[in-house]
């Protein structure tokens, strides 16, 4: 199998090719240039330099994400059309996945850390089990004071590397408590041989993802108690599924779609989702079990003060706490952020709603006469206010 694999989610542009466990060629750039500028030419050279014909190659792999919406836009756009042209598949992978592939079979936990701004990174906790990848905790936006907590909680020796080791080092060395070290410069940032070899190492059917990786938690001794982020040690995979909450993707907006059409008069679109996806100011949060997105919340943040956008549940997902599960991951990263006040609206004949905001200690403000149209209906306003996050 011949792999075309791209990588530009991060700073770091990189194009590979990898045929039967062999990587015919790599360009690979870290520069202070833009995706658009370097990418096709990279690609261009390999060409060249390989006597590549792009026909014969039998996939395409691209990081998914997380990482720069730039990036991600630029690497999918050019993924996708030179899939359409050449009519071959494209396989997506998870940054953070790829990112770990680059330390082989290590019996320490890897760590791929990037930068999200804000105190934050993109993150996962990767392991091997029986040579082959697997996942212990799912790729996540967090604060590094949470993933040091998570990370000391587990009691596992790590191995940290990506972009965001340049920004955090000094305070992971003050937080973490277990051994850790850093992985040493040509193995540290996004590679297209990883992607592309995770790829070919990993292919399945079901959207040609590697099957650990896709699925969650793997089978490995250790996990982190995924419901309430406490960082407790499970032991064991969990023998029941579990929901897990995370923030949207926007590959995710393929099953997030339907759900949005299904369940409201005037649903968003898939471009207001995408806007709003991009802004600083968002947050938008699915509740996922086995790789299927069951609901998801969005939410706009203003200084100390925020308004909730969406609020969605499958219908087939409903009365399993999905909402709940939502919101309380809602408060926590609101809390983390020092947003003090939530704000909603809702239908007032939305009695399940209103029961669920006002169990979670929203109260109601007042009342917006005709605002719902389809049908025309009047909107509760609720609020909640965190006292435990100081006024600005």
């Amino acid at each position: 199998m011949k792999i075309l694999a791209l990588d530009s989610s991060g700073l770091v542009a990189s194009v590979a090719v990898v045929e039967n466990d062999t990587l015919l060629a790599e360009y690979t750039v870290n520069y202070k240039k833009t995706h658009s500028q370097t990418l096709l030419p990279m690609l261009d050279e390999i060409s060249n330099m390989t006597e590549l014909d792009l026909s014969t190659i039998d996939a395409i792999a691209v990081a998914g994400g997380p990482g720069s919406f730039t990036g991600l836009r630029i690497g999918s756009a050019t993924a996708k059309g030179l899939g359409l042209a050449l009519e071959k598949p494209l396989i997506s992978i998870p940054t953070t996945a790829a990112i770990a592939y680059n330390i082989w079979d290590t019996n320490k936990f890897v760590c791929p850390i990037m930068d999200a701004r804000r105190n934050q990174v993109y993150t996962g906790v990767y392991c091997y089990t029986d040579h082959r990848l697997d996942t212990v905790w799912e790729q996540d936006t967090m604060s590094i004071e949470a993933l040091a907590e998570g990370l000391n909680c587990l009691d596992h020796e790590v191995i940290f590397l990506g972009d965001g080791v340049a920004v955090y080092r000094e305070k992971l060395q003050e937080l973490l408590t277990i051994p850790f070290s850093f992985a040493p410069a040509h193995v540290n940032r996004q590679r297209a041989a990883a992607v592309g070899a995770l790829a070919e190492d990993g292919r399945r059917a079901r959207a040609g993802i590697p099957e650990k990786i896709a699925g969650g938690a793997g089978k490995s001794g250790a996990g982190i108690c995924e419901a309430c982020r406490c960082g407790e040690k499970t032991g064991e995979r969990r023998k029941k599924r579990m929901i897990t909450i995370r923030e949207m993707q926007i590959d995710d907006l393929e099953q997030v779609m339907p759900i949005e059409e299904a369940n409201f008069s005037i649903p968003w679109t898939e471009t207001g989702f995408f806007t709003f996806l991009i802004r600083d100011d968002a947050l938008f949060l699915v509740a996922e079990e086995d790789g299927e997105i069951l609901g998801y919340l969005g939410i706009l943040i203003s200084f100390d003060e925020s308004e909730i956008t969406n609020v969605c549940v499958a219908e087939k997902a409903r009365r399993r706490g999905i909402g709940h599960a939502l919101m309380e991951e809602l408060f926590r990263r609101m809390q983390e952020r020092k947003v003090r006040v939530i704000h909603l609206d809702v239908r007032i004949g939305n009695t399940p709603a209103r029961n669920l905001y006002e169990s979670l200690g929203f109260v109601q403000d007042g009342l917006r006469k005709g605002y719902y149209d389809l049908p025309k209906e009047d909107a509760v306003l609720m609020s909640r206010t965190d006292e435990s996050v100081p006024k600005r």
